[in-house]
């Protein structure tokens, strides 16, 4: 995050009825619309947009061209029986746009003490963000996806419409998860999942072509997937194969590191494969 000098910048555009707070940075060409509530420890970057009735509340730091729509609320106390008022904080990248009623609650300290959203991100109506929760650069949560606390997102993943992801959940870089899906464990890097209870369905084959991914480089990855989640032995020595074969690779070794680093949710299983379809796949 840049720094904004103290006060108000004087080409910033605020509306008579919002209420900002003494103290509150406001950077240049910022628009703070009617009936807005701006922190005194708020910090908006260059270019932050906020459309009538949003709140601001306590340590956020919104980054350069931030868009906040109508009832939406970004920095309130964590839903944490535990908070006692602990100075926590909000962080939001670079162009991230929140849009109507959607909520972001500052961190706890039973946690890092800072929610964070990445740059170029998507949050879409009535998404709720939980405290401590990670989210990396653009990512997409569609309308009403409800994350819990502590809850890890890699980089351009999506997450469909009505889905929950339980607290302390790591999903990985390019994951997709379906709409209305209930996510209890994590989701290996690339992964597809849906369901209630959320099982991967394989790979989000259309992501990896759409970010450009070759063909060579996604047959290695349907490979390493087949091996792991549905092939039959002991994962342990599956795990082992992949390793020894393709561990060289940058993207499998993504996935390799992510199964094997420690987790409180263990990892999404995978159930019936949705895409199994070799020209699909691939042509």
């Amino acid at each position: 995050m840049t720094s904004v000098s103290q006060g108000i910048d004087p080409s910033a555009v605020i509306h008579p009825t919002a209420v900002v707070a003494e103290g509150a940075r406001i950077g240049p060409n910022c628009r703070i619309g009617p009936w807005c509530v701006v922190s005194a420890e708020a910090v908006l970057e260059e270019g932050v947009f906020l459309q009538s009735h949003a709140v601001i509340d306590g340590q956020v730091h919104l980054g350069a061209g931030v868009q906040v729509m109508s009832f939406a609320s970004v920095g309130l106390p964590p839903q944490d029986l535990k908070y006692k008022g602990e100075p926590t904080r909000v962080e939001i990248g670079a162009r991230t746009v929140i849009r109507e009623h959607a909520t972001i609650h500052r961190g706890s300290v039973g946690g890092h003490g800072v929610t964070k959203v990445g740059a170029d991100c998507l949050i879409m109506c009535v998404a709720h963000i939980g405290h401590d929760c990670e989210l990396d650069h653009h990512v997409i949560l569609a309308n009403n996806v409800m994350l819990g606390g502590h809850v890890h997102i890699a980089d351009t993943v999506f997450v469909g419409g009505g889905a929950a992801i339980h607290q302390f959940v790591r999903i990985g870089r390019q994951a997709v998860i379906g709409g209305m899906s209930g996510v209890e464990a994590d989701v290996i890097p690339f992964g597809a999942v849906m369901g209630n209870r959320a099982r991967l369905t394989g790979l989000n084959l259309i992501g990896l072509k759409r970010r450009g991914f070759p063909r060579s480089q996604i047959h290695v990855l349907r490979g390493i997937y087949r091996s792991l989640f549905r092939s039959s032995g002991v994962f342990e020595e599956r795990l082992a194969a992949a390793e020894a074969q393709h561990g060289t690779d940058p993207v499998v070794r993504e996935i390799l590191d992510f199964v094997r680093t420690d987790s409180r949710r263990g990892l999404c299983r995978a159930g019936r494969e949705i895409v199994d379809d070799e020209d699909s796949a691939e042509g």
